[in-house]
């Protein structure tokens, strides 16, 4: 792998699917960090014509773009695969089509992990929603995995991900793409690299996140399948009640918005496991027509969280 200037090139991958004019904002926010190694920018069009137009050389300055398609499953896992497998730099970094680095990213996090230590850095976020933005900067011990596995560290965003290639394509993983829909195909990756060596926490908000247009948000259906797949595959949810208590909370919910007669009983289950799950009340409001699961959404939404 060539270096510039000494310091690690930078594979970036960003999938994207049908957003042109989002996608370009990233593409630009990525192409202008202020790091002086190399940054190859890898656009994979995931079911949607790719747009030769991006494609940028590196003409000197250490920047390029290149686009290409997603040649293994469809969906957002095997898109961000495709990109990986594709570049060749020591590190690689995700960016979301909907999201915007701000400046200092990338060079406050090469610099991190240069120090050694874990394969994997991420930095907090600024969650833009509905004209409110709310700033999450995740702290160390959320990222340990018995507390990554209690709570879905949302600050802990995969636009915020830089990883060493060699732990990627090894102990850690690729994403999985075996997860119904992709559905929380970047916790999933999380919690392989908590037990994989961990987190380097840059604590400065880096990312602008913006919510509200997520393909996934809404397909419950989709949701509580993928949950499923979840809770079958990492034993540190089955061990820990409370951690159970939340995926089976958030399951009731995607069941109570589909209008599932099982949405009671899933979240009868879940206070089993902990009374303390908001998750199940909120489950029983939807499940009951007190209120609508859209509601819901849009109030944690609102406060840069999710269900």
């Amino acid at each position: 792998m060539s270096r510039h200037l000494g310091l690690p090139d930078v594979d970036v991958v960003i999938a994207t699917h049908d957003r042109p004019g989002l996608v370009r904002e990233a593409i630009a926010a990525v192409v202008g960090q202020e790091y002086a190694g190399r940054v190859r920018c890898i656009v994979v069009f995931d079911r949607s014509a790719p747009d030769a137009r991006l494609v940028r050389a590196d003409n000197g300055d250490g920047r390029a773009v290149d686009v290409i398609e997603n040649h293994r499953s469809p969906g957002l896992a095997g898109a961000r695969n495709s990109g990986v497998l594709r570049g060749q730099g020591d590190l690689v970094a995700f960016c979301d089509d909907d999201d915007v680095w701000l400046p200092g990213k990338l060079d406050r996090q090469v610099r991190a992990l240069l120090d050694g230590g874990p394969p994997t850095c991420v930095t907090g976020i600024e969650v833009d929603y509905a004209g409110t933005t709310t700033v999450r900067i995740p702290e160390p011990a959320d990222l340990e995995l018995r507390n990554l596995v209690r709570r879905r560290v949302m600050e802990a965003h995969p636009s915020t991900v830089v990883v060493r290639r060699p732990e990627l394509l090894s102990t850690i993983g690729l994403v999985d793409e075996d997860i119904p829909g992709s559905y929380g195909e970047d916790f999933d990756w999380m919690i392989r690299a908590a037990g994989a060596g961990g987190f380097h926490v840059v604590p400065a908000p880096l990312v602008r996140v913006r919510w509200g247009g997520s393909q996934f948000s809404r397909q419950w259906a989709t949701i509580a399948a993928a949950i499923d797949y979840g809770l079958a595959k990492h034993p540190a949810f089955r061990a820990d009640r409370r951690a159970h208590a939340r995926l089976l909370g958030r399951k009731a919910f995607a069941l109570a918005a589909l209008g599932d007669r099982t949405a009671l009983r899933c979240a009868a289950r879940t206070l089993r496991a902990s009374p303390r799950e908001p998750r199940a009340y909120l489950a029983a409001l939807v499940a009951l027509h007190v209120v609508r699961a859209e509601r819901l959404l849009d109030l944690a939404h609102r406060r840069g969280r999710g269900i």
